[in-house]
């Protein structure tokens, strides 16, 4: 008697925790409420003016600026960016320039060699196929040379005013002390972010939330006892104040402002 044959099942695709992660963000959601989430928004914009740190004067020089940050300070980047800008501040000038132009402007950043290359190369691909302008879109960005996500991100919430959150390290620690998040990587810290977020703050949520974890909630002692939000916070460990930090001003021109104060002259082109 003849033995029917099972028919094979077709193997199942594999799914990565990253892919998982992005069908259910809520997944990725820490303790702190909505009503919180609220409170530590409307209580960082009291406080912040949500501005980059980054010196331009144009939406090619933010990008170039954004591209040389990675693992830089923003200090370093405009101290660079200010001599370099002054002989080469648009494509044209950046490829007239070349790699070995550009590279003695930059040697005082990490990875200066590979960002000179990454600067030179992005700007010939802006004149070849965006006549030199900047696009207003993530995959064209990110198709350029040194261009990720999270430069993307930047470049189009700064310059094109889009409701994105670029995550660096700062935003992934202060998302998870407040309890926003609870992730472990960044890209699942950006989508529960743009989950929970209000939609009334989404537009400058990423310099919120930067500028606070750069001022205040601090990588290493989280200056707890001044934090505006502390009182909403979901981080257990809370550094209480201590002689000589107590009466510690508040660091960087962004923290603390008054009602209406603006950072004259901080850029050359509106953020």
């Amino acid at each position: 008697m003849a033995t029917k044959r099972r028919a094979k099942r077709a193997p199942r695709a594999r799914t990565t925790t990253r892919a998982r992660a992005t069908d259910d963000p809520a997944r990725f959601y820490g303790p702190l409420s909505t009503q919180g989430i609220r409170s530590v928004f409307t209580t960082l914009a009291g406080f912040i003016n949500p501005r980059t740190e980054l010196v331009y004067g144009s939406t090619y020089q933010l990008l170039v600026a954004v591209v040389l940050s990675a693992q830089s300070t923003d200090r370093g980047v405009n101290a660079a960016t200010k001599h370099l800008f002054a002989v080469a501040p648009t494509p044209t000038a950046m490829v007239a320039l070349g790699v070995d132009g550009v590279s003695p402007y930059l040697r005082g950043i990490n990875y200066y060699k590979t960002k000179a290359r990454n600067v030179v190369a992005l700007s010939q691909q802006l004149i070849a196929g965006h006549q030199g302008e900047v696009p207003a879109d993530r995959a064209a960005l990110m198709a350029l040379p040194g261009v990720g996500q999270k430069t993307a991100s930047v470049v189009l919430n700064t310059a094109f005013r889009q409701a994105v959150i670029a995550v660096d390290t700062h935003i992934h620690r202060v998302a998870n002390r407040l309890g926003i998040a609870t992730t472990t990587t960044p890209e699942q810290t950006e989508m529960v972010l743009m989950a929970r977020t209000p939609l009334a703050f989404l537009l400058d949520a990423h310099h919120y939330l930067i500028l606070h974890g750069r001022y205040c909630c601090l990588a290493r002692i989280p200056e707890c006892w001044r934090c505006p939000v502390a009182k909403v916070c979901r981080y257990p460990d809370k550094t209480p104040p201590s002689k000589a930090t107590a009466d510690r001003p508040p660091r960087g021109r962004h923290m603390h402002r008054k009602p209406g104060q603006t950072d004259a002259g901080e850029h050359d082109a509106p953020a």
